[in-house]
């Protein structure tokens, strides 16, 4: 069982909702990463997702889009992103680790490089935006033996075909987009996600996680009435922008506490 599922199957046994918290991977400096990580992990997250900065994002919306151009000027590649990953790993076994990003990084390294490199440093799973899953069977396949799951995204536009599909190649948890958009859009309409889950919920045993748009304690809780975790992104990203870097790690520990009781509730 991979550390994701297990995770997920404590809190069920619980009787308890999942945070999925992300940061960008250096930023806002890259020697914050890490303590950032383990702030999160230590006030409720329970599934950390770390952003590798890209330059040409489709997904991630202004706010994920600085956060990128804040690291790549600092220099940050995905091999750094790895050597923060397992940085954390050192001192945390248990919290599970996403990594998420594009295409591009993980094709000029090498994915079977890439692949050996994520299982060495405590990597659990992958979103890859633009990896398709009907496109990436290898790759899939290659995950799968490192023991690393291949999470894919979901929106409100998904076909059933396409539901179909991301349960059949998908692992550790689906990734439902909740809003027409990028990440960090103030439109979330909770009725009309809970709506759409029971749907998602026919076609796979997969847990289900709902992310972009989700800001605050009320919109986790309201969200988790339905999903089986909440991820929050862009929301946390602004906090941190609003303080000195020497401020980061206790701003990201006032952010999620609120966030971890409303779910808890």
């Amino acid at each position: 069982m991979s550390r994701i599922a297990g995770r997920f199957a404590e809190l069920k046994a619980a009787g308890r909702k999942a945070l999925v918290m992300f940061v960008t991977a250096g930023d806002p400096e890259p020697a914050l990463t890490v303590p950032l990580l383990h702030a999160l992990a230590e006030s409720g997250a329970d599934i950390l997702e770390i952003g590798v900065p890209f330059s040409d994002p489709m997904a991630d919306g202004p706010v994920i889009q600085r956060a990128s151009e804040r690291a790549l000027a600092r220099g940050v590649s995905l091999g750094d992103v790895l050597d923060m990953a397992r940085a954390f790993r050192a001192k945390d076994g248990d919290t599970p680790i996403v990594l998420m990003g594009y295409a591009n990084p993980i094709e000029a390294m090498g994915v079977d490089k890439f692949v050996a490199a994520a299982k060495a440093a405590g990597v659990d799973g992958l979103i890859v935006v633009d990896y398709p899953p009907e496109e990436c069977g290898p790759f899939v396949e290659l995950c799968g033996k490192a023991n690393i799951d291949c999470i894919f995204l979901l929106a409100p536009t998904s076909t059933d075909a396409r539901i179909r599909e991301v349960a059949r190649a998908g692992s550790g948890f689906v990734y439902y987009v909740s809003l027409r958009g990028v990440t960090g859009a103030g439109h979330l309409n909770a009725d009309e996600v809970l709506a759409r889950l029971p749907g998602i919920r026919a076609a796979t045993r997969l847990p289900l996680a709902v992310g972009f748009g989700i800001r605050d304690a009320e919109s986790a809780r309201r969200i988790s009435r339905g999903a089986d975790a909440v991820v929050i992104a862009s929301r946390l990203i602004q906090e941190l922008e609003a303080v000195p870097p020497a401020q980061a790690v206790e701003c990201a520990r006032a952010f999620v506490k609120p966030i971890r009781e409303a779910l808890d509730a």
